[in-house]
């Protein structure tokens, strides 16, 4: 049976409603060399995102997925304090984002031993918090994949292989999806066990459409944004619906979060955009109760979750 991973156990289908597949709950977009992740206090976290937390619990969403990998300040710590002191399940990846925040001992590593420390991270734990990763974070550079986040893919492919993880890549232009699953597949694993985040930044639909027929999830995963209006996105859904790929879609707004590079964390984004404005859109739009649910409780876990041995 298909399991979702958490940082409260593992979960069924039948234990959660509404997953939001694309969230960050702490993320240093800070310079670098500065590492400010590194001094945040999980308290100060807890104080700024567990009431954003509770108020999705309020829309009756039920787990969300932290997409923050190494190099961009992972902290799982802090993920499972805030996890438990809102009683609310967060999904945790492995991984690493692309250049030029590729931490130096993966840049060092070969692919035999950054595949080994993923699967790690997904059949153990990441490192002191008894939680095992649910899912593989990783990026392609926007004008294409350079060989270091090549060989990074091709490690999170075999760790995919081995484990069945989904492989969820930050990539902006269609192009660069087309040669990341050339890599997935050469390397072994499927397009189908991959997943293109920041979709809509890609404004050649065609594009969107060939990657779904490949097999690939798409996320539409900055809803609720300034830079694209509500009227973008339904457009978008019903163009993937209308040619049959709605079983491989994910809706998100990649919102949150605490910035450790910030004073207090910086002003938060709170999650509450897509349940409260986005979806009567959709409603409004025409889509029905069972389309919705598919968007925002099927596909999610179907994407996320996998077979524990």
């Amino acid at each position: 049976m298909a399991t979702l991973l958490t940082t409260l156990g593992p979960k069924r289908a039948d234990e959660l409603g509404m997953i939001l597949p694309h969230e960050h709950i702490f993320v240093d977009l800070g310079p670098i060399e500065a590492a400010s992740y590194r001094q945040a206090q999980a308290a100060e976290v807890v104080a700024l995102m567990g009431p954003e937390i509770e108020k999705i619990k309020a829309q009756g969403v039920s787990a969300l997925v932290e997409c923050t990998p190494e190099g961009v300040g992972r902290r799982a710590d802090i993920d499972l304090e805030v996890s438990r002191a809102t009683d609310f399940p967060i999904v945790l990846p492995t991984g690493i984002y692309r250049e030029p925040w590729v931490p130096q001992w993966a840049q060092d590593a070969g692919e035999e031993e950054i595949a080994a420390w993923m699967i790690g991270e997904l059949t153990e734990e990441i490192a002191g918090t008894g939680v095992r990763a649910a899912w593989i974070k990783v990026s392609a550079g926007d004008e294409g994949i350079t060989p270091l986040e090549a060989k990074i893919l091709r490690a999170a492919a075999r760790a995919g292989a081995a484990t069945g993880a989904i492989i969820g890549s930050h990539t902006i232009r269609g192009r660069v999806v087309r040669e990341q699953l050339d890599i997935v597949e050469q390397a072994g694993y499927r397009a189908d066990r991959f997943i293109w985040i920041h979709t809509q930044a890609e404004p050649d639909m065609a594009l969107h459409l060939e990657m779904a027929q490949r097999g690939a999830w798409l996320e539409y995963d900055a809803i609720g944004s300034e830079q694209y209006a509500d009227a973008y996105f339904v457009d978008a859904i019903r163009r993937v619906l209308d040619a049959g790929f709605g079983d491989r879609l994910l809706l998100s707004q990649d919102r949150g979060w605490y910035d450790p590079s910030k004073p207090g964390g910086g002003p938060v984004k709170p999650f509450t955009y897509l349940v409260e404005t986005f979806l009567p859109s959709l409603r409004a739009a025409g889509f029905d109760a069972p389309a919705i649910r598919q968007l925002t409780h099927s596909n999610p876990f179907a994407a996320y979750a996998r077979e524990i041995g």
